[in-house]
């Protein structure tokens, strides 16, 4: 049955004032609604190197995010500089920041500088610092120069902001949190994947690395290391790495010589660093190409001579997820709570012994063999992470 035009009209007229009374009787009627904006995450491709745990722990603390919606925050990452091994990290934290749709850059000298042992990028680190403090950012993500920058995390921690350190860790500054691998743990494993490929018995182990402790990341690698393979009955020498442009060759000539005079001889070389490739020109100078070595970090010149079977694998820090996962902890303190956010990361929150760390975020590392370096290539390359 049709209804007529005038009674439509009435049926009408009486749903406007049902409708109109409804919201004088609503106290929110007047009020513009908001739209709740939230992180629209790209899916990371599953591969054999993905890190479920890592990526799970990501998608909890953005849906945490999500529940109440994105706000503004505004922060700054400052990288000992934007080429080679930070490459990555610059990319993750990027990412990050444009999924936050944060304010604020990655910072940092576009190379290392020259012979100065890199005392031009301590000093712009410290100002970068100050410069974030007096522009108001509400975080910063550091990766530090050891005790070089440590007074000036000092000062942005007593001025309420909030300090996460990555790659190179400064528990006494005040800062936060730390995101990166517990290096002890890093170097025992170095050690292990190595003493798997060599016979048991009397040998020398070179190990590239630094017994100092002035760098306390260094020097806990180099510490795990030798324990495991004293552990395992090999004698041991540190050949001290050399980062100072100029003088790669340094370091390599060290380890040439200890090769031709080791006692018992060489059966094996190790290195914790991401220049540790220049294990293999040591050996190559000494005429024992031969030797095993497991290299660290993933240089474009460890995959080279890993494609040409020359190291026999490599662990790899996940550089990508340390930037990544720096600004979403930056808001996540920021917004959440640091308890709300220490809770949602708590998988990730062990220390070596796999002991809950109230202040480390572990991210663990990705032992690659020889035979899998393509792969772990198309992995990095699939994420936008080649250094």
């Amino acid at each position: 049955m049709k209804m007529t035009g005038r009674r439509w009209m009435t049926a009408l007229g009486l749903m406007l004032m049902t409708a109109a009374c409804a919201a004088e009787d609503a106290p929110w009627s007047d009020k513009p609604t908001e739209e709740v904006v939230e992180i629209r995450r790209d899916r990371t491709p599953v591969t054999e190197f993905t890190p479920d745990e890592i990526e799970g722990t990501v998608d909890h603390l953005i849906g945490a995010i999500n529940q109440s919606g994105l706000k503004p925050i505004q922060m700054v990452v400052l990288l000992k500089h934007l080429s080679t091994f930070f490459e990555p990290i610059a990319t993750g934290a990027n990412r990050a920041m444009g999924e936050l749709e944060a304010v604020g850059n990655v910072l940092g000298p576009s190379n290392q500088t020259g012979t100065d042992s890199g005392t031009e990028s301590q000093a712009l680190q410290n100002q970068q610092i100050a410069n974030a403090i007096e522009d108001g950012a509400q975080g910063i993500g550091v990766s530090p120069y050891d005790s070089f920058n440590e007074a000036s995390i000092k000062l942005a921690v007593e001025a309420q902001l909030n300090v996460v350190t990555f790659d190179t860790d400064l528990k006494d500054s005040g800062r936060t949190l730390y995101v990166g691998a517990t290096p002890k743990s890093a170097g025992k494993l170095t050690a292990e994947t190595l003493i798997k490929m060599i016979p048991r018995g009397p040998g020398t182990v070179l190990v590239h690395g630094d017994a100092s402790t002035q760098w306390y990341d260094g020097s806990q690698r180099t510490f795990g290391a030798l324990e495991a393979l004293g552990a395992a009955g090999f004698t041991t020498q540190v050949v001290q790495a050399v980062f100072i442009n100029g003088q790669e060759g340094f370091d390599v000539d060290q380890l040439k010589t200890l090769i031709l005079n080791a006692d018992p001889p060489v059966v094996g070389m190790i290195g914790v660093f991401n220049i540790s490739y220049r294990c293999v020109l040591a050996a190559e100078a000494a005429g024992r190409p031969e030797i095993p070595i497991v290299a660290f970090d993933f240089d474009p010149k460890t995959a080279e001579y890993m494609q040409k079977k020359l190291i026999k694998a490599t662990v790899v820090q996940r550089q990508y997820y340390e930037g990544y996962l720096v600004p979403y902890i930056l808001y996540g303190i920021q917004h959440l709570g640091l308890e709300a956010t220490k809770q949602i990361l708590s998988p990730l929150m062990i220390d070596e012994n796999q002991m809950p760390d109230e202040h480390r975020v572990n991210l663990g590392v990705d032992v690659v063999p020889a035979d899998r370096v393509d792969a772990y290539n198309d992995f990095l390359d699939r994420i936008g992470s080649i250094q």
